[in-house]
C-alpha cells in the first residue's frame, strides 16, 4: 500500500508539469495509477475472502505508538475497490468533459488524483491518528476542488462551506480519536474494534467520532453543504460526492460497528438520524429543476439510508449495508457523469429547459434509465438486490425483538418510495418529450464520453444478475458484526431471487407508491411551497456565520482599536494577566540564585536595556531601529561568551537581515517618529511595558527551577557523535535529532514570503523584475570586459582595460549611489557565496549550518540590491524565489519520504561512510540533502522578500520621480560590436565628441 501512496503523490506533483505537454490526454495517463492499485488490490481478494487481512506497517513515532500501518479487510478491500476503480473512470471522464483551455486543469487533474490516492490511504489505514490525517486532507482537497472555478463567487463561498462544515466535524472526532486511543492504549484501529471501550469514557469517545463521520457524509443537521458543493465540475460532484469522500462517514461507522455498534447512544443516534436524512434529503429533491442539485438532494437521501443500513447492529443488516455502499457508488457516479454529458451536450442542466433528449441520444437514454432503475429499486438490478437485503434484515430485527428495528423499516420505507418519485422526476426531466418545447439542440460529442457511465451501467446490471457471487466477498465483514437475533437460518445471504417474502412485497408497495406521488406532482409541489422558508438548514448555517462575524467585530472593536500601540496593549496585557496569574501562584523556584557568570556579563546586559530604553524614547525612526539592533548584537555577544558559535552566527545574521528590511521599509516612511500625532498614555504604555519585563523574567527565573528528571542534555555529545555523525551539537540536532522542528520551521518560512507578497500584491504578484536589455553581450565572454579609452585615468593616454560589475548600478540616480557600497559588493559578494557554501557543509562538524549558510546568502543578495536596486538584484539571481523555495522544500520532505525506502522512519539519516586518498574519512548523509534544502529556503525568502518588499518600494519611489535616472541608450542591438553608451559604471561617453569624462571605475 505504501508504494501505492508515495505514488500518488509523486504522480500528483508531476500532473501539472505534465499537463503543459499533454493537454488533456494527461487525464488518460494519470488514470493508469488508481487503475494498477484496482488490479493490485484484486490481487488481495483471496486472502480477504478466507477472512484474513493484508497488512504492512512502518513504525513512525514509536514514542506514542503511531506507525505508518495499512490493513485490507473485507470492508477496506470494497472500499479501496470503489475509490480506485471510479477514481480510474472518473478521469477517463474527464478527459473528453475537460477542453485545454480550461483554467487551472493542471491543477486541477493533479487535486483529482492526489484526491483519489488520499481516499485509498483513508480506507487502508490501520492506524487511527493516519486515518485521521487523511481524513482531514481530504477536507482541504475538496475545498480545493469545490472552488476550482475561482473567479466564482458561487465556488469559492460553497468551498468554504464545505470546508468549515467537515473540519468542524473533523475536530470534535479528533477528541474522540485521542480519547479512545488513550483509553485503549493504542491507535491501532484494528484492536480498538476488537477489544472495545464499554466504559463511560469509551462511550462519549465513539459518540464525538460519530459527529466527525455525520459531518463528513452530510446526515442531518450537517446536509445542507453537499447541495451548495454542485458549484464544483461534475466529475468532482460524481466522485467525491457520491463515490469517494461522503463515504468516508459511512466506512468509519461500518468500521467501528463491529466493536460498538451496541454502545449506548449510536443506535438511536444514527437510526433517528439516518431516517431524517433520508426523508428530507428525498423531498428536497422533489423541488429541484436543476438535475444536479436533484442528485444532490439524493445523494443526502441516500447517505442516510446507508447510515441506518451500515450502522444497525446485526450481521444481516452490515452485509446489506456493504452491497448498498456499492450499488449507491455505481448508479449514483453513473447518473452524475450523464448529467455531464447533458450539461455539455445541450448547454443546460434544467430539465424544463429540455425536451426529446431520450430520442436523440439513446445510448445515453438507457444508461440513465438502468442507472434510475437501480436507484429506485427495480429488479434484475444490483439496487433491487441492496434494498431488498436491507429490508429483510430490519424486518428480521423487528421480529427478533429490537424496537429499532421497526423504527428503521418504516422510515427507511417512506424515505424510498420518495426515492422512486425522485428517480421518475429525473428520467422524465431529463430524456422527456414536452409538447411546449421545441426539441433540444445537441452539440457532438465523441462517443467514449460514454465510456466511463457505460462501464459502470454494466456493473450494475453484472452485479445484479450474479449477486450470489459477490455475498461470499462480503459476508467475512458481516461476520464480524455481533447481532441482536435473526429469523433466518442460515443467514441471509445476496442474491437477486430469495422468493415471495415480506420484503419483496414490501418493495412493490414502494414502488407503487411512488409512482402515484410522482403522478400527483402538482399538488406535491404546492404542499411543498407552504413549507416555510426559514426551515433551512442553510439558512441556519449563513445566519450562524453572520452571528460570528459580527460578534467577531464588535470583539476586535473594542479590544483592538486605537492603532497598533493599542493592539500590542490589548496582546501584552492579555499576556501579563495570564501568565503572571501562573507565576503568581507557582510554588517551584531554584534553590540558589547565581547574579551573573562573570562581570563582562552585567555590561552587556546593562547596554543592551540602555539601547532598548533608548529605542522607546528616540525621536527618530532610524535611530530606533539601530538602537534595536544594538539590544540583537549583545545576545549574540552572550551567545558568544557562552560558548554557542552557532546561536552567535545565525543572531547576527538574522540581525543583520532584519536592520536591512527595517530600513527598507523606512524608506517610505517620515524620518521622524509621531509627527503629527504625539503619543499619547505614556505612563499606561511604560507600565505594561514594565511588567511584561517583569513576568518575563520571572517566567525564566522559575524555569530554572522547575526541571523535575535529569536533562538530556549530557547525552547529546554521544548521540551527535554516534547517530548522527556530527561533532556540531547544534546541526545535528536541527537537521537529524529534531528535524521535525526544523520542517515545521521551513513551512514557516514558506508562510512567511507568501504572506509578505501578498500584502503588498493583494491583486496579483507582480511579474519578475526584467534584466537589463544590454546585460546579455555584458554577459557573454568577448564582450564582458570592455576596453574605454579615458586620458584621466591613463596618464599616457593608453587605453585602460575595465570590467563592469554592477551591471545594473547606472539605472540608479548618480545623487543615491555610493562608489564605497559599489566596489565593496564588488570584492565581496563572491567570496560571500563560497563561504556560504562553506558554512553549509562544514556546519555539521563547525559552527555553521544550512541556515546560517543561507543568511549569509541572503545577505550577499541583499548587498546586490543595496548597491544596484531590483534590476541589479534580478542580475544577481536570474530565476524566480519560488522556484528555489520551491526546490528546497523537496528536498527537504523528499529525505523525509526517502528514508521509508530504507526501512526507516521519516527524516531518519541514513549516512554512507568511505575512505577516500589524501581526504581520509569521509561520511555523507541524508541530513546534509536536507540541510541543503534549508539552505536553498533561507535563500529563497530572503530573495522573495527583497524581490516583493525591495522591488515594489523602489518602483514606488520611481513613481514618485525619486531615484529615478533617464533611461539610458538600452535600444543597442544584443550582438552589436560597439558596446553601448554609458554602459560603464561612472564613466559617461559624450556623444559629440566622443570622449569620456567622470571618475573612478566600478
Amino acid at each position: 500500500m505504501v508504494p501505492f501512496l508515495l505514488a500518488f503523490v509523486m504522480l500528483s506533483v508531476l500532473t501539472p508539469w505534465l499537463t503543459r505537454y499533454l493537454g488533456t490526454r494527461v487525464f488518460y495517463l494519470i488514470a493508469l495509477l488508481p487503475a494498477a492499485a484496482f488490479a493490485y488490490t484484486l490481487t488481495q481478494t483471496a486472502t480477504v475472502t478466507a477472512g484474513g487481512a493484508v497488512k504492512q506497517s512502518i513504525p513512525w513515532i514509536p514514542q506514542l505508538g503511531i506507525s505508518l500501518s495499512f490493513r485490507v479487510d473485507t470492508l477496506a478491500w470494497l472500499l479501496a475497490l470503489v475509490v480506485t476503480g471510479i477514481g480510474a473512470l472518473v478521469l477517463v471522464y474527464c478527459a473528453r468533459y475537460f477542453t485545454d483551455d480550461e483554467p487551472s486543469l493542471g491543477r486541477f487533474a493533479a487535486l483529482l488524483l492526489a484526491f483519489a490516492g488520499t481516499m485509498y490511504g483513508l480506507v487502508t489505514a490501520d492506524d487511527l491518528v493516519i486515518m485521521f490525517m487523511f481524513w482531514e486532507i481530504t477536507s482541504v482537497l475538496s475545498y480545493l476542488l469545490i472552488g476550482h472555478y475561482t473567479h466564482k463567487r458561487e465556488s469559492r463561498g460553497a468551498a468554504l462551506q464545505a470546508l468549515i462544515v467537515t473540519t468542524f466535524g473533523g475536530l470534535v472526532m479528533l477528541v474522540g480519536v485521542v480519547m479512545i486511543s488513550v483509553a485503549s492504549g493504542t491507535t491501532s484501529l484494528a484492536y480498538i474494534v476488537a477489544n472495545p471501550v464499554t466504559d463511560t469514557m469509551g462511550t462519549w469517545a465513539v459518540l464525538l467520532i460519530l459527529v466527525g463521520a455525520l459531518s463528513k457524509s452530510a446526515l442531518v443537521p450537517f446536509h445542507f453543504w453537499l447541495p451548495a458543493a454542485m458549484a464544483a465540475p461534475t466529475p468532482v460532484s460524481a466522485y467525491l460526492h457520491a463515490a469517494a469522500m461522503v463515504k468516508a462517514g459511512i466506512y468509519i461507522v461500518a468500521r467501528l460497528a463491529p466493536g460498538y455498534a451496541d454502545s449506548d447512544g449510536w443506535l438511536p443516534v444514527l437510526v433517528t438520524l439516518g431516517v431524517w436524512t433520508m426523508v428530507v434529503g428525498a423531498w428536497r429533491a422533489l423541488r429541484q429543476y436543476d438535475l444536479k442539485l436533484l442528485l444532490a438532494y439524493g445523494t443526502v437521501s441516500q447517505l442516510g439510508f446507508l447510515m441506518i443500513a451500515i450502522g444497525f447492529n446485526t450481521r444481516d443488516t452490515a452485509l446489506a449495508g456493504a452491497a448498498l455502499l456499492l450499488a449507491h457508488a455505481l448508479y449514483k457516479a453513473t447518473l452524475f457523469l450523464v448529467v455531464g454529458v447533458i450539461d455539455h451536450r445541450a448547454g443546460t442542466r434544467d430539465w424544463r429547459k429540455l425536451s426529446g433528449i431520450g430520442r436523440n441520444a439513446p445510448a445515453l437514454a438507457v444508461i440513465a434509465l438502468v442507472a434510475v432503475a437501480s436507484m429506485a429499486g427495480l429488479p434484475p438490478l444490483f439496487g433491487f438486490v441492496a434494498k431488498e437485503a436491507v429490508f429483510t434484515s430490519l424486518l428480521d430485527a423487528g421480529v427478533g425483538g429490537s424496537g429499532w428495528g421497526y423504527v428503521a423499516l418504516i422510515g427507511t420505507a417512506v424515505g424510498s418510495v420518495l426515492t422512486v418519485a425522485y428517480s421518475i422526476r429525473f428520467f422524465w426531466g431529463a430524456f422527456g418529450t414536452r409538447k411546449e418545447q421545441p426539441a433540444t439542440v445537441l452539440h457532438a460529442s465523441p462517443w467514449d464520453t460514454l465510456f466511463a457511465p457505460g462501464v459502470l451501467t454494466v456493473a450494475t446490471i453484472g452485479l445484479g444478475l450474479f449477486a450470489s457471487v459477490l455475498d461470499p466477498l462480503l459476508a467475512p465483514y458481516a461476520d464480524t458484526v455481533p447481532g441482536i437475533g435473526t429469523l433466518t437460518e442460515p443467514p441471509y445471504h445476496l442474491a437477486l431471487w430469495h422468493g415471495l417474502e415480506p420484503a419483496l412485497y414490501l418493495s412493490a408497495v414502494v414502488l407503487l407508491l411512488g409512482a402515484m406521488l410522482f403522478r400527483a406532482r402538482r399538488g406535491v409541489s404546492k404542499l411543498q411551497a407552504r413549507v416555510p422558508d426559514y426551515i433551512d438548514a442553510g439558512r441556519g448555517y449563513g445566519k450562524a456565520i453572520r452571528s460570528v462575524d459580527r460578534v467577531a467585530a464588535r470583539v476586535t472593536h473594542f479590544a483592538q482599536r486605537g492603532g497598533l500601540p493599542q493592539y500590542l496593549g490589548t496582546i501584552l496585557s492579555v499576556f501579563v494577566v495570564a501568565l503572571g496569574f501562573a507565576a503568581f501562584v507557582n510554588r517551584t523556584w531554584p534553590d540558589s540564585i547565581v547574579l551573573w557568570d562573570y562581570p563582562g556579563q552585567v555590561l552587556i546586559a546593562l547596554i543592551m536595556a540602555i539601547c532598548a530604553v533608548m529605542a522607546a524614547r528616540v525621536g527618530q525612526r532610524m535611530t530606533a531601529v539601530i538602537l534595536a539592533g544594538v539590544t540583537g548584537y549583545g545576545l549574540v555577544t552572550l551567545f558568544a561568551f557562552h560558548g554557542a558559535p552557532d546561536l552567535a552566527l545565525t543572531q547576527a545574521l538574522v540581525e543583520s537581515i532584519t536592520l536591512v528590511i527595517f530600513v527598507l521599509v523606512l524608506r517610505r516612511l517620515p524620518a521622524n517618529i509621531a509627527q503629527h500625532n504625539k503619543p499619547v498614555r505614556r505612563k499606561r504604555r511604560l507600565l505594561i511595558g514594565s511588567l511584561v519585563g517583569l513576568v518575563m523574567g520571572t517566567i525564566g527565573f522559575i524555569a530554572l527551577g522547575a526541571r523535575d528528571f535529569e536533562s538530556i542534555a549530557g547525552a547529546l555529545p554521544r548521540l551527535s557523535v554516534d547517530d548522527g555523525h556530527g561533532d556540531n551539537i547544534v546541526n545535528v540536532m536541527l537537521v537529524d535529532i529534531r528535524a521535525w522542528d526544523t520542517m515545521g520551521e521551513v513551512s514557516v518560512l514558506i508562510v512567511v514570503a507568501t504572506g509578505v507578497a501578498s500584502l503588498l500584491f493583494v491583486s496579483g504578484r507582480n511579474a519578475v523584475v526584467p534584466r537589463l536589455k544590454e546585460s546579455r553581450s555584458l554577459r557573454s565572454g568577448a564582450n564582458r570586459r570592455r576596453v574605454v579609452a579615458d586620458p584621466e585615468l591613463s596618464s599616457e593616454g593608453h587605453a585602460v582595460t575595465r570590467q563592469a560589475f554592477l551591471l545594473a548600478g547606472r539605472k540608479n540616480d548618480p545623487s543615491s549611489r555610493s562608489i564605497l557600497i559599489e566596489v565593496l559588493v564588488r570584492l565581496l559578494f563572491h567570496p560571500a557565496m563560497i563561504v556560504s557554501i562553506y558554512l553549509l557543509f562544514a556546519g555539521h562538524n563547525l559552527p555553521g549550518g544550512g541556515f546560517a549558510g543561507g543568511l549569509l546568502a541572503g545577505l550577499a543578495l541583499v548587498a546586490r540590491y543595496l548597491a544596484g536596486g531590483r534590476y541589479e538584484l534580478s542580475e544577481a539571481a536570474p530565476i524566480d524565489p519560488g522556484k528555489i523555495l520551491g526546490l528546497g522544500v523537496i528536498l527537504a520532505v523528499g529525505m523525509a519520504v526517502l528514508s521509508l525506502f530504507f526501512d526507516g522512519i521519516p527524516l531518519e539519516s541514513a549516512y554512507f561512510t568511505a575512505t577516500v586518498p589524501v581526504l581520509g574519512d569521509l561520511s555523507f548523509g541524508t541530513s546534509t540533502i536536507f540541510d541543503i534544502g534549508v539552505y536553498l529556503v533561507v535563500i529563497g525568502l530572503t530573495y522573495d522578500i527583497l524581490r516583493s518588499l525591495g522591488s515594489e518600494i523602489d518602483r514606488q519611489s520611481e513613481a514618485d520621480g525619486i531615484g529615478q535616472r533617464p533611461e539610458p541608450d538600452a535600444e543597442a542591438p544584443a550582438d552589436s560590436n560597439e558596446p553601448p553608451a554609458d554602459t560603464a559604471v561612472g564613466v559617461r561617453i559624450d556623444p559629440q565628441t566622443e570622449t569620456s569624462t567622470g571618475g573612478g571605475s566600478q
